[in-house]
């Protein structure tokens, strides 16, 4: 059975409620697909700050480098400390739009790693629709892209400039699959993807060359809601299966988690931010249907994919 370890960096404010529900999820999906991950979890933040007066002890550190991709649910500027030590390369954001609409930004974390980030833009394409594009004017990431396009036969490609990629990424994301741009634009590019359509969950991981990737949702600690049980863990819960796919490999248990969190966002009971007027669900509550959603969505997600191979 394959096995992987977790670091998990709950942190403070609505870290932990968020945390524990990315730990249900991930309890049940390995089960799912059929391996085992060890989740180490390990005081950061301000959470670490209470109990030692340190944000990253030196036992948190160890335990984060050694292992194979580090979840964290409330970022802390001490995560630094962790990251300096990783060969990360490249980031990549989700975003899930709407009922059926999803894309990733793809960018490179340094000038000198561009080539890998654009490898594994193609890459991450191939397991989804197949098709990159690339928003940017300089002339040699330009170049760069077409030398890496010249080897994936198959691909569709296109090259965008930022301007009408931000317009149509705002009014019609659904033409995109996989989008890479150079840091300058990543940001930018994420910030206006489907703006107005609902529901809208995005999370983000930086990946490394080799080595554990770092994986997070767009929120922060969010701490005037702390302890209430109203937290949106979608986000937390899309981190997680961005671990799972291209942090841990596990792209199919990726795509179950992916498809539970979507239906989720889509069923009556949503969380208070997700609706403008009712009773939002608990933090819980949320989890339990997407728990609920993932043999549906294993169902669907194996259904789609041989559909492709067909």
């Amino acid at each position: 059975m394959r096995r992987y370890v977790v670091a998990c960096l709950a942190g403070h404010g609505i870290g932990p409620e968020v945390m524990a529900e990315a730990s249900r999820a991930l309890a049940r999906v390995s089960r799912l697909h059929g391996f085992r991950v060890e989740e180490v979890h390990v005081p950061f933040g301000g959470e670490a700050v209470t109990r030692s007066g340190h944000a990253l002890p030196p036992a948190t550190r160890e335990a984060t480098l050694a292992a194979d991709a580090i979840l964290v649910a409330a970022e802390h500027p001490a995560l630094a400390g962790v990251e300096s030590a990783l060969d990360l390369h490249a980031r990549v954001d989700r975003v899930l739009f709407g009922p059926r609409g999803a894309l990733d930004v793809v960018t490179p974390l340094a000038e000198e790693a561009s080539e890998w980030a654009l490898e594994h833009a193609f890459d991450l394409a191939r397991s989804s629709r197949a098709r990159v594009t690339s928003v940017g004017d300089d002339p040699r990431w330009r170049l760069a892209f077409r030398r890496e396009a010249s080897r994936h036969d198959g691909v569709t490609t296109e090259e965008v400039a930022a301007g009408p990629a931000a317009q149509a990424l705002a009014f019609e994301p659904e033409r995109f699959d996989v989008v890479v741009a150079p840091a300058p634009f990543a940001e930018v590019l994420v910030s206006v993807t489907a703006p107005s359509r609902r529901p809208r969950v995005a999370a983000s991981g930086r990946l490394a060359r080799s080595g554990p990737g770092v994986f997070s949702p767009t929120h922060g600690p969010a701490r005037e809601i702390a302890g209430q049980g109203v937290a949106n863990p979608a986000s937390m819960l899309l981190a997680t299966a961005l671990m799972l796919g291209e942090g841990l490999g596990e792209r199919r248990a990726a795509e179950t988690l992916t498809g539970a969190v979507l239906a989720a966002c889509l069923a009556d009971r949503r969380p208070p931010d997700m609706l403008e007027t009712g009773v939002g669900a608990t933090t819980r509550e949320f989890g339990d249907a997407v728990l609920a959603a993932l043999p549906h969505a294993l169902t669907t997600a194996e259904f789609s994919r041989e559909a492709v191979v067909a």
